[in-house]
C-alpha cells in the first residue's frame, strides 16, 4: 500500500460518514416541519416518508457489497457522492409525503453506498486493527449527528432561518469529501487481497454464526437508530429541546468510539456487545419515566449502551468471519437499516394512538432479547477461544 495515502483516505471517509450522519439529525428536525404542526402529515405518515432512508440504505448495501469487489471501492464511493447530491437537492424541493419519500430514498441510497464502500476500505487499510479503526471511523456517525443537531438548532431555533438553509448545509461536507477522494489511489478489498473466491464468500454468509449476527443486527440497529431518529416526537413532552438531547447522546457516543481501542483491549467484542445491550435496555426504560434534567441522565445511560453496537457488530464479522468479505459487512449494515425502516412506522403508530412512553417501552423489548443473545455469544466465544488456544 505504498502508493496509498491512508491518512487522506481515512479523513475523506470520515467526512463522507459525517455527511451521512448529518442527514439523520437534519431529518429528525424535519419531523416538526412536515408533521401535524407544519405541512400536516401524521406521525405514521412521516414514518413511511422517512422509511426509505433505511431501506434505501439496505438496497445500496446489498447491491454495493458484491459490486465493491467487482467494480472497486472508488466507483462505489462516487456513486455515493452522486446520490447524496441528488437527494439533498430533492429534499430542498420536497413539499409533500411523496416528494419527501423520493428525496429520502436517494439520501438513503447514498448513505448505503458510503458504508458499502468505506467499511471494507478501512478494514483493508488496517488489517491488524479492524475493530479499533472501524470504531474510530464510526466516531463520525454520532459526531456527524451532533454537528447536524447543533446546525439544525442554530439555524432554525436560534437564527430563525428556514429549514431549506439547514438542509443546504449538507453541501459543505459533501463537497469536502468529494475533493479529498479526487485523484486518490484506493486499495482493493481484503477479500481480493487474500484471494478468497466468490464461492467461498457466498458459502460463508450461510454459516450459523454469521446468520446469528445478522439477526442480532436487526435488533441492535433498531434499538439505536429507531429511537434517535424519532427523538423529536419521543421526548417533546419530556424536555424543551429534544434535538439537544440527540446532540448529547451522540456526543457521548463519539467520545466512546474515539477511545474504543482501550475498551477492546479490556473487553472482547462479544463482551462489549453484552454490556451494550444491558445499558441500552436500562436507558430506554429510564427514558420512559424521566423528564426535565433527568432526561439527560437517562439519555446518557442509553448512549453508553448504543455507543459500540454498530461498529463492534461490523468489527466482529470482519475479525471472526473475514471470508464473508465486503458482502458480509454490507449484509450486516443493510439488515440493520432495513430493521429501522420497519420500526419507524410502528413507533409512529404507537405515538399517534398510545403515547411516546409506550413506544419507548415497546422498543426496550429489543435490547432485552439482545442481553440473552449476547450472553450466549460471549460464552460461545470464550469456549471457542479456549479450544483454539
Amino acid at each position: 500500500m505504498e502508493h496509498i495515502n491512508k491518512n487522506r483516505l481515512f479523513l475523506a471517509s470520515c467526512l463522507a460518514l459525517i455527511t451521512t450522519a448529518m442527514t439523520f439529525a437534519i431529518r429528525a428536525r424535519l419531523e416538526t416541519v412536515f408533521g401535524p404542526e407544519g405541512v400536516g402529515l401524521t406521525l405514521e405518515q412521516i414514518g413511511y416518508a422517512f422509511a426509505p432512508a433505511f431501506f434505501g440504505f439496505t438496497i445500496a448495501m446489498i447491491i454495493g457489497g458484491p459490486l465493491v469487489d467487482l467494480l472497486g471501492i472508488k466507483k462505489i464511493t462516487w456513486m455515493a457522492f452522486i446520490t447524496h447530491a441528488v437527494g439533498i437537492v430533492l429534499t430542498l424541493m420536497a413539499d409533500s409525503m411523496t416528494s419527501l419519500f423520493i428525496a429520502t430514498l436517494f439520501i438513503g441510497i447514498g448513505n448505503g453506498f458510503v458504508e458499502a464502500a468505506l467499511n471494507p476500505m478501512v478494514a483493508s487499510m488496517y488489517p491488524e486493527e479492524k475493530t479499533k479503526m472501524l470504531n474510530r471511523f464510526h466516531v463520525w456517525f454520532p459526531g456527524g449527528i451532533v454537528i447536524g443537531a447543533l446546525v439544525g438548532w442554530l439555524v432554525m431555533d436560534v437564527l430563525g432561518l428556514s429549514w431549506q438553509v439547514m438542509v443546504g448545509t449538507l453541501f459543505v461536507p459533501l463537497a469536502i469529501y468529494g475533493f479529498l477522494f479526487l485523484g486518490q489511489t484506493i486499495p482493493v478489498t481484503e477479500r481480493v487481497q487474500l484471494g478468497i473466491s466468490n464461492k467461498k464468500m457466498f458459502s460463508s454468509i450461510l454459516k450459523p454464526l454469521f446468520l446469528f449476527m445478522v439477526a442480532c443486527m436487526f435488533l441492535t440497529a433498531a434499538s439505536e437508530l429507531g429511537t434517535t431518529q424519532r427523538i423529536e416526537s419521543l421526548l417533546k413532552a419530556s424536555v424543551a429541546k429534544p434535538l439537544l438531547v440527540l446532540a448529547f447522546i451522540n456526543g457521548i457516543m463519539a467520545l466512546g468510539r474515539l477511545f474504543a481501542g482501550k475498551v477492546v483491549h479490556k473487553l472482547s467484542p462479544s463482551g462489549m456487545l453484552l454490556y451494550s445491550a444491558i445499558f441500552t435496555f436500562a436507558g430506554l426504560w429510564l427514558l420512559t419515566i424521566s423528564s426535565g434534567g433527568m432526561t439527560f441522565v437517562a439519555a446518557a445511560v442509553f448512549a453508553v449502551g448504543v455507543t459500540f453496537f454498530w461498529p463492534t457488530m461490523l468489527g466482529f464479522v470482519a475479525e471472526y468471519l473475514p471470508e464473508t468479505g465486503a458482502l458480509g459487512l454490507s449484509i450486516m449494515g443493510g439488515a440493520g437499516m432495513f430493521s429501522v425502516s420497519i420500526v419507524l412506522p410502528v413507533m409512529g403508530n404507537l405515538m399517534d394512538n398510545a403515547s411516546a412512553a409506550e413506544a419507548l417501552r415497546t422498543m426496550s423489548i429489543l435490547p432485552a432479547i439482545l442481553i440473552v443473545a449476547f450472553l450466549g455469544l460471549h460464552m460461545y466465544m470464550k469456549k471457542r477461544n479456549k479450544v483454539e488456544a
